[in-house]
């Protein structure tokens, strides 16, 4: 502390270092010089990859973990159909061979006309398989662009988002519904717009049309099927009806959305609708559904055969829902989702003769 006394004799200030009580006091001392070293051994730097603060300005690609994919296993199964379909297309060349030539020694005429029956039938095998190939490919390729949706997604660049809304555009080119929704997406060609928003914009133009052709498309394979099983006097006349009315449904959902999948294809589709109720378990047939019914009510309006109908009808919606979900080549997003609620007012409409107009 300076004293009265000290600023009276005109004391110069000093400076003191604050220290523990009973240490001694004395004068604050410069910090010792230090000689410059080299830091690169002892100084890790981040890779951009795994910096927090650099995540959103990188690709999705390069921030996407790799799975790796199952090893597929020896099968016999497969070994043996290969195979035998070795050994059945050598003995029908043979056969097609001695066949030809028997004709020809017989007359001549007669071989050129088994060499042309055989070459148009060759012929339309080979369009078939061509025609299933290329619906497989058309249901990989929607699958594919639903997941450069969902990277474009994550990619704040609008670089990502531009090629995938021009893959959906050409894919759905070809549907009349989608025009209007195309014509604003080009006139979007020159505006600056993040991804994720062009992304959302391309999903209600485009989409959002078809979108309430395929609720339309559930609606009415409900409503047959509601109807169909609700009067038929046999069961395996609702089987074969239900069977054929759900393989119209999802081939109808796979043309609107782009699929337009062979027969191969819709074997394949079906099972994966099959296998997607069962993953989100929607395939719960009973209780669910009669739940849903009673809960709304509807028991107490509905003979046993009607509301066996009304079941019937929802499972077909379930169905339909699962189809939409596959067939899509967008998840929903911006859009909501429709729901199995949706459809229940105007399946029990049916089932209770006050269908709406």
């Amino acid at each position: 502390m300076i004293e009265p006394e000290d600023i009276r004799k005109g004391r110069r200030p000093s400076s003191f270092s604050v220290q523990d009580e009973g240490a001694p006091r004395t004068e604050l001392s410069p910090p010792p010089r230090r000689s410059p070293r080299s830091f690169e051994d002892g100084v890790l730097v981040t890779p951009d990859a795994e910096d927090p603060f650099l995540a959103s300005e990188l690709d999705a690609e390069a921030l996407a973990v790799a799975v790796p994919r199952p090893r597929r296993k020896f099968s016999f199964l497969n070994l043996a159909a290969g195979a035998f379909g070795t050994f059945l297309s050598l003995a029908f060349g043979l056969w097609a061979d001695g066949v030809v030539r028997d004709l020809f020694a017989r007359a001549d005429w007669l071989g050129y006309a088994a060499l042309t029956a055989l070459g148009i039938g060759l012929a339309a095998v080979a369009i078939i398989v061509g025609r299933e190939i290329f619906g497989m490919m058309r249901l990989s390729a929607v699958q594919t662009l639903k997941t450069s949706v969902e990277e474009a997604t994550l990619s704040a660049r609008p670089a990502a988002a531009r090629t995938t809304v021009a893959a959906l555009t050409k894919l759905l080119g070809h549907r009349p519904e989608t025009a209007k929704g195309r014509a604003a997406l080009d006139a979007t060609k020159d505006e600056i717009i993040d991804g994720p928003q062009l992304i959302e914009l391309a999903e209600r133009e485009l989409l959002s049309p078809l979108d309430r052709k395929a609720r339309a498309l559930i609606l009415g394979s409900s409503k047959r099927v509601s109807v169909v099983t609700a009067i038929s006097p046999r069961a395996i006349v609702d089987l074969a009806f239900v069977l054929l009315e759900v393989t119209r449904l999802i081939r109808a959902m796979a043309d609107l959305y782009g699929g337009r999948p062979g027969t191969l294809g819709l074997l394949r589709l079906m099972r994966d609708v099959i296998a997607h109720l069962a993953v989100t378990g929607s395939i719960a047939v009973g209780d669910s559904l009669a739940q849903q019914v009673l809960g709304h009510g509807i028991a107490s309006r509905l003979s046993s055969r009607l509301g066996e109908g009304v079941i019937n009808g929802l499972l077909t919606a379930r169905i339909g829902i699962a189809a939409m979900d596959l067939c899509r080549p967008m998840p929903f997003r911006a859009l909501k989702r429709p729901g199995i609620g949706d459809f229940m007012a105007d399946i029990v409409a049916v089932g209770t003769g006050k269908e709406r107009a």
